[in-house]
């Protein structure tokens, strides 16, 4: 059976389709019509153009695309477009990888379970106690970046917090903020570091720079991405974290992590990582790393970007016919 590998025209669709192609995989992507762009970059097969990509869970659009053999990767735009319910109950496509730990990324209160129970070091979370130290508020969810705020005692997070609702106070970790890009393989049963990143956010890193008698409440929306090479002795600690966050995951649910997922940390003076999100699925700070990564072609010894791994690893358990392995 011939396969077609598609994803949403979002995020980082240029990084999947481009690998789909390199492992001679057609391409599908489904698309909003005013993003005429990828058109220009000839990565896609067919592209199916939708009025919003909410219409990507219309019954006669799911047929078109189980006719087609496809197999979807998901990234961050399935999470903000789809209801997780949906997801979870209605969409029928195959998705490479694990769509039962979207919830679990999505609820910081769910996060921070499998967080805390992966024993891996994760910030403080601050109820109804005194606040003893600078904090972080956030929303629940996926808010492009926005929805939070810093406070230094609760008085100021009653003051600034208004009617919002769902919000979590969290021990504002100071140290370098670093994003680690996993590939978990149920094939090879191999957890591989393929890269890391550091987010460029708009306007977090402008207040650096902003006059003085200025205020200014933080955003951190993700403009762009950092290629970094992390310091070679902390990397056991890395993959450390990494094995234990993908160990628990099968607690959560019985397949765990499937393909790519990504740690986020904060990498403190002392040296120690803190680990304060997860991404149960590839995330755009893999988006600089085409074709390949020092990670990723240390490891191969070729061009493996991880959208060309992600084809890969659908490329041989087609072979060996254990398709079910990679997908929900």
């Amino acid at each position: 059976m011939e396969y077609t590998i598609a994803t949403i025209g979002s995020h980082s669709a240029l990084n999947i389709l481009n690998g789909a192609k390199e492992e001679g995989f057609k391409t599908l992507l489904v698309c909003e019509k005013e993003r005429r762009f990828y058109e220009r970059f000839n990565i896609a097969d067919e592209i199916i153009y939708l009025e919003n990509l909410k219409d990507i869970g219309n019954e006669d659009l799911q047929e078109k695309l189980l006719e087609k053999n496809v197999i979807m990767i998901p990234h961050g735009s399935y999470i903000s477009y789809l209801s997780l319910d949906f997801l979870e109950n209605e969409f029928e496509v195959p998705i490479f990888g694990n769509k039962f730990l979207f919830r679990w990324e999505s609820d910081r209160d769910l996060e921070r379970e499998w967080l805390k129970n992966s024993g891996i070091r994760i910030p403080k979370i601050f109820e109804n106690e005194n606040i003893d130290r600078e904090v972080i508020v956030k929303l629940h969810g996926a808010k492009g970046g926005k929805g939070y705020f810093f406070a230094k005692n609760k008085k100021d997070i009653v003051e600034k917090i208004g009617k919002r609702e769902n919000y979590q106070i969290q021990e504002y970790i100071k140290g370098v903020a670093m994003y680690f890009h996993f590939f978990y393989s149920p094939l090879e049963k191999d957890n591989i570091l393929m890269s890391i990143d550091r987010r460029y956010e708009s306007n977090v890193d402008f207040l650096g720079r902003m006059p003085q008698g200025f205020e200014i409440e933080p955003s951190y929306v993700v403009v762009g991405n950092f290629p970094i090479v992390i310091r070679e002795s902390l990397l056991e600690k890395v993959f450390d974290i990494g094995d234990k966050v993908m160990k628990y995951s099968k607690k959560i649910h019985e397949k765990g992590l499937i393909g790519p997922y990504c740690l986020e940390t904060i990498v403190t003076d002392e040296p120690e990582i803190i680990t304060f999100e997860i991404s149960a699925r590839i995330v755009a700070g893999t988006n600089p790393f085409i074709p390949y990564t020092p990670y990723s072609y240390i490891k191969y010894g070729k061009k493996m970007s991880m959208g060309r791994r992600i084809a890969v690893e659908i490329k041989n358990v087609i072979k060996e016919e254990r398709l079910e392995d990679v997908i929900t």
